[in-house]
């Protein structure tokens, strides 16, 4: 019997488009031998939708003319399993009974734990981080600060919120310009490197927050790295054991990776109008990286090092910076839910996208079980025993 697994993608995130390529990817690469796929997509005003269609990139080009095709829908638990159900009709029919659930979301309001609360609250089996890893992982700052505890080598930094800036501008700008130009500006909650601006004189600091602040309400600033060559290696497993993939060197054409360089190639970003087809693939890059055995081996320890730091499970894609003059290796930040889910990383090191896939499930299937194994509640009731304000509540129960 196949495996119905849920492949949930989407979101109200600047990080939308991006997540629907790589769901599409994955959904294209999953082994349909195995598995039953079901798409569930979350639009941008946050209605489900399911249904086959959803599986052709095509359709998200002409969506809102399209999606009276698809089935609006919310997942359930009844009895001891769990069903997308519809949300429209005269009857709220089920759908179809899920196994297992793939999240493939980018970004605020879906993969900083949003989403990972919502799938522990119903009970079902998913892959990738928990609540807390997936919140860990998208916060720069407090991810920061936990690498700072663990003596895990960062960039220094200082952070605010746009309250802050708002009050006293002046003390904000004189705190980041005490880090030493050049600068870099980011939200301290996005990835895909939207929101981001390399600033390399006092000019155009002012301008660089404004711009975070759009996006953001807490900001944080690092001091850049020179001479800087930017690699990344995907880490797969949970608390007890991980595994490293290649090691890749990142090539963009400016100061820092931006999101064009990772999926526009040639397109405008300006409102993010072009549907991308390929993802991080899409990206320059070099496997293996053109680094040293020695710091080879820093790379990998200090990924396995930072994902059981951060919490993380399933797969995710660290990213570090390094001087190349002083051969200093920084971690820079992961992706709990990486673009493309770092596929192309794992290829050269004999594991296709396919046998990856497999992997992440059977991982999540594994880590439910076992944690079905430790106590969550007790048999017992100590309400029975509890008569305070019962008098008060039978008029209102009646």
């Amino acid at each position: 019997m196949k495996l119905k697994v849920g492949v949930i993608f989407g979101g109200e995130t600047v990080e939308h488009e991006v997540s629907i390529i790589s769901a599409v990817q994955a959904m294209e690469h999953m082994n349909e031998d195995k598995y039953d796929i079901i798409p569930i997509y979350i639009s941008k005003d946050r209605i489900w939708y399911t249904g086959k269609m959803l599986m052709d990139i095509d359709v998200y080009r002409h969506f809102d003319d399209l999606k009276k095709y698809a089935k609006q829908c919310t997942l359930i638990k009844k009895d001891d399993s769990f069903y997308l159900q519809r949300t429209t009709g005269l009857f709220r029919r089920t759908i179809t009974e899920l196994d297992v659930v793939l999240p493939i979301v980018h970004g605020n309001n879906v993969e900083d734990g949003t989403l990972a609360g919502l799938l522990d609250s119903i009970g079902i089996p998913y892959v990738g981080s928990n609540v807390l890893g997936s919140a860990l992982g998208q916060d720069k700052v407090v991810m920061k600060q936990v690498f700072k505890d663990m003596n895990i080598p960062i960039v220094d930094y200082t952070w605010f919120y746009d309250s802050d800036y708002a009050e006293t501008p002046d003390d904000i700008v004189n705190r980041i310009e005490a880090l030493g130009y050049p600068i870099i500006i980011k939200p301290a909650k996005l990835g895909s490197s939207v929101g981001i601006t390399y600033v390399k004189e006092a000019k155009d600091l002012r301008e660089a927050i404004e711009e975070a602040i759009q996006y953001d309400n807490k900001i944080i600033a690092e001091k850049a790295v020179e001479n800087l060559v930017e690699v990344n290696c995907s880490v797969l497993g949970n608390y007890a054991y991980q595994q490293t993939s290649a090691i890749e060197e990142v090539k963009g054409k400016t100061d820092f990776l931006t999101y064009q360089d990772k999926y526009l190639g040639n397109g405008k970003t300006k409102g993010v109008k072009k549907m991308p087809s390929k993802g991080m693939v899409s990206a320059s890059r070099i496997i293996p990286a053109r680094i040293d055995t020695g710091m080879e081996e820093e790379i990998r320890e200090i990924a396995c090092e930072a994902f059981r730091a951060l919490n993380l499970s399933g797969l995710c894609r660290i990213d570090f910076l390094i001087d190349s003059s002083t051969k200093r290796v920084y971690i820079n930040e992961p992706n709990t839910i990486p673009g493309s889910l770092a596929f192309y990383l794992w290829e050269p090191v004999g594991k296709s996208y396919s046998e990856l896939l497999d992997e992440l499930i059977t991982l999540a299937i594994k880590d439910y079980k076992a944690r079905h194994k430790k106590v969550y509640s007790f048999e017992t009731n100590i309400l029975n025993g509890y008569s305070g304000g019962l008098k008060g509540m039978k008029g209102k129960l009646k």
